[in-house]
């Protein structure tokens, strides 16, 4: 990232210029919404357990993991496990931003957080790369995803008991394309292809050798410790472009 801007702050014309600016991509949030609550119901899961879940947890990918483990067992220390390795990114993109954050009082600092997701992240970093001072892109566009996912939940909630064949509507296959245009979106970098061969070839290993579920774990650890090589090699390459 860029230097530091000049100041940073927090203010309601900021917040709502990032619901504004979030609105259109966040439309997009309720057919996965809506996937997940149809999920949640085959599951087991009440249709308020559901709705409960995606207002205080609000993480997607991570959702659809913990249903994979969901049961009447629940392995309380495999989900803990599988859900850190998903959201680990979290932390840095949270540092990534600090510098930023860090001009802000505690609460408004601390707050931003809570509603912090890929989407509305890459969006305020783009401003802050821009000189943008006010923070309310992170804010106001994680509000405008928080309430599009709540709503597709409710929409999946009310009508998933009716679904009898997810896999019908295609339903089931919306994860996977998720994280395909997550893919094929990103970074135009051969190098990238690397982290991202490392940790479908280790899922792939671990689905077929491993007790059930582990793959998750396995892949994303695979494709960070490959993140981790490729890194210093590609800023070798820039510094002496």
């Amino acid at each position: 990232m860029s230097g530091p801007a000049p100041g940073a702050r927090l203010d309601l014309a900021g917040v709502l210029s990032g619901v504004r600016r979030m609105a259109p991509l966040s439309l997009f949030v309720v057919v996965f919404g809506l996937a997940f609550g149809v999920a949640a119901l085959s599951r087991g899961l009440s249709g308020l357990e559901a709705l409960l879940m995606s207002a205080l947890v609000f993480a997607g990918a991570s959702q659809f993991a913990a249903l994979e483990l969901w049961g009447p067992e629940i392995p309380l220390l495999p989900l803990i496990a599988t859900t850190f390795a998903i959201n680990a990114r979290h932390l840095l993109m949270g540092a990534a931003i600090q510098p930023w954050l860090a001009q802000l009082p505690p609460t408004q600092r601390y707050a931003s957080m809570v509603v912090m997701s890929d989407s509305n992240w890459a969006m305020a970093v783009a401003d802050r790369q821009r000189g943008e001072t006010n923070v309310g892109m992170l804010v106001g566009g994680g509000i405008a995803l928080w309430l599009t996912w709540l709503a597709g939940t409710l929409l999946g909630v009310l009508f998933g008991s009716g679904i009898d064949a997810p896999e019908r509507f295609g339903l089931d296959v919306i994860m996977g394309c998720f994280l395909l245009a997550m893919l094929v979106g990103g970074r135009r970098d051969l190098s990238m292809l690397l982290p991202w061969s490392a940790a479908a070839l280790a899922a792939l290993a671990a689905m077929a050798w491993l007790p059930p579920h582990s793959h998750v774990i396995v892949g994303a650890l695979a494709g960070g410790l490959a993140g981790l090589l490729v890194s210093p090699r590609r800023g070798e390459r820039e510094a002496t472009a």
